[in-house]
């Protein structure tokens, strides 16, 4: 399987000299007796650093998720939940975990209600802080949240950090005061927490009403006094800096972020707009995209880290570190300008950061992240190659989503000049179920080729289209037609391709079957495609040791529904 990112499930560290706020870490404790904490603000408001202060000060073990984009696929988000839970329960969840890596997961319903089973086995009471929960926008994931919210042990405790309120049924769980809540006017530092915050822990020395006046412009947003008191800092005349802040605190971060950067070194500024194209960031990786020999990464990323410049480390260790979220979104705006008044130019110099991140993530052996930066360096080639020779989708399911997202970005143009790339667009909607598209995607792969010498490449790519064919037309009940696209696909198709014969064996014995023809259902299977995987959203092509379903009454819309037990059964 590919591998997971491991920083992912670290626990951000503590500040030195942070302001400890006490009356909100009575607040979170004292709700441990309900089911969920939800902690919902806007940015800079001191979500995960509150929520780390408090975890690291409870008595009971605590496992952190950080989610991002990639997390919208409910099996992958299981997945990093299960290892994320693993952190402080090594054994929970190893009945689940190989189900997650199956080609056709259970549903998730199935998976959380084994992982609650062994949960109540648990002797101790458990804490699971899920943090930027509001990059999560799949309605499957929602829901997979909600059942594992309403039907959480109490050996575990759930913590939800998020800028959104998440799509649970708040009001079903306010009303049986199953949740505790913390909203942006909870987090807001008070005057006496901003006098701490610039004077003790950013060390200025600021009177109190320069204190009462900034806390009032940035109504105790807690980024907006950190930017502010960076911009502050080697400043004489503090109060007619403080005095000229005008506007709402989106105006206020605009202009403290020019004033930060802008009193880097070049050098150091650099560093920081390059490295911003990085959601986390490593020494290594950091060398391997700014490429100069003069601002070493592992050191750089440490000096920026006892400056306070917005890096957060993601491990015990200092080895990862990510960007606040708004100091990056800032740094990634500057960066074309920083590069060339030419747009063309400054994007060309971008891709080729992303290039560099994509190759440093492939000799990783993190293919996800490689492809990533591939689909945003425009590099279509590479971000294809990484799809077919790495087979992303069949090791980790979770990554049909993102493909999908960066094929239906692709400009038409683009697509008709790679059919195989129209060809596994219509692959993976069909894995995703979204079967209305997958003839259009088909069709556009037909039109592309034609005209086409009819080489190896070309009449495998018409295998595959056949294949997807063959295996669409199971749903609606059309054996005819599952017969002759199937018996295309296994006319045409390499004899390498072995997943694509597999599928093709597979829907002509599964059509057999459907006809009720159970002897020629049990004709022989090639022997190379014994050890290739059908399409995850069927079962296993097992049908030459199954009988036909229960009656042949049942409508193929119900088998195709049921488990691989009641039709198509091992």
């Amino acid at each position: 399987m590919t591998p997971l990112l491991a920083t992912k499930l670290y626990m951000p560290r503590l500040r030195p000299n942070m302001v400890s706020r006490s009356r909100l870490i009575e607040r979170l404790s004292a709700g441990l007796h309900r089911k969920l904490t939800l902690i919902s603000a806007p940015a800079g408001f001191g979500k995960t650093t509150l929520v780390s202060e408090w975890v690291q000060g409870i008595e009971r073990p605590a496992a952190w998720l950080s989610l991002d984009e990639g997390e919208n696929d409910s099996t992958r988000f299981l997945t990093y939940l299960v290892a994320a839970l693993q952190t402080i329960a090594p054994k929970l969840g190893k009945g689940v975990w190989g189900a997650l890596q199956s080609p056709q997961p259970p549903p998730p319903d199935s998976i959380l209600t084994t992982l609650l089973n062994e949960l109540t086995t648990l002797p101790d009471q458990i804490v699971l802080v899920l943090d930027d929960y509001h990059l999560i926008e799949a309605q499957a994931v929602d829901q997979a949240l909600t059942f594992l919210v309403e039907h959480l042990p109490p050996q575990m405790h759930l913590v939800i950090v998020t800028r959104e309120d998440p799509r649970l049924p708040l009001a079903r769980l306010r009303a049986r005061d199953h949740v505790t809540e913390l909203r942006a006017a909870d987090l807001r530092f008070t005057a006496s927490e901003s006098a701490a915050f610039l004077n003790q822990m950013m060390g200025l020395t600021l009177s109190a009403g320069d204190i009462a006046a900034l806390e009032r412009r940035t109504e105790g947003w807690i980024a907006g006094l950190q930017l502010a008191a960076l911009s502050l800092q080697g400043q004489e005349d503090t109060t007619r800096l403080i005095a000229s802040f005008t506007g709402s605190h989106h105006f206020v971060l605009d202009y403290l972020m020019a004033e930060v950067l802008g009193q880097q070194s070049e050098r150091i500024q650099t560093f920081l707009l390059h490295t911003s194209i990085l959601d986390r960031m490593s020494g290594p990786l950091c060398d391997a995209v700014v490429l100069d020999s003069t601002t070493p990464g592992q050191a750089t990323l440490q000096d920026l880290e006892r400056a306070n410049l917005f890096l957060i480390p993601l491990d015990n260790e200092r080895r990862w570190y990510r960007y606040h979220h708004l100091f990056a979104e800032m740094l990634r705006l500057r960066l074309p300008q920083s590069i060339s008044s030419s747009p063309a130019i400054a994007q060309s110099q971008i891709h080729e950061l992303h290039l560099r991140a994509s190759s440093w993530y492939e000799d990783q052996g993190l293919t996800m992240e490689a492809f990533h930066h591939a689909a945003a360096a425009n590099d279509v080639e590479r971000a294809e190659r990484l799809i077919e020779e790495k087979e992303i989708p069949r090791h980790f399911p979770g990554a049909v989503t993102t493909v999908l997202s960066w094929l239906g970005s692709l400009p038409k143009t683009i697509l008709d000049a790679r059919p195989s790339l129209w060809v596994r667009y219509a692959t993976l909607l069909l894995v995703s179920a979204e079967m209305s598209s997958v003839e259009e995607k088909l069709q556009a792969a037909e039109s592309a080729l034609q005209g086409a010498n009819l080489d190896d490449r070309t009449r495998d790519l018409i295998g595959q289209i056949a294949a997807v064919r063959a295996t669409l037309a199971l749903t609606p009940y059309q054996p005819e037609t599952v017969l002759a696209q199937s018996r295309r696909a296994l006319e045409y198709l390499d004899p390498e391709n072995l997943f694509s014969r597999a599928t093709a064996h597979w829907t002509l014995g599964a059509a057999y079957q459907l006809q009720g023809d159970r002897a020629a259902a049990r004709g022989p299977i090639p022997k190379s495609s014994r050890t290739a995987r059908p399409p995850r959203i069927f079962s296993p092509p097992s049908w030459r040791r199954c009988a036909w379903a229960s009656s042949r009454k049942q409508t193929t819309s119900s088998i195709f529904r049921s488990r691989p037990t009641s039709a198509f059964c091992n």
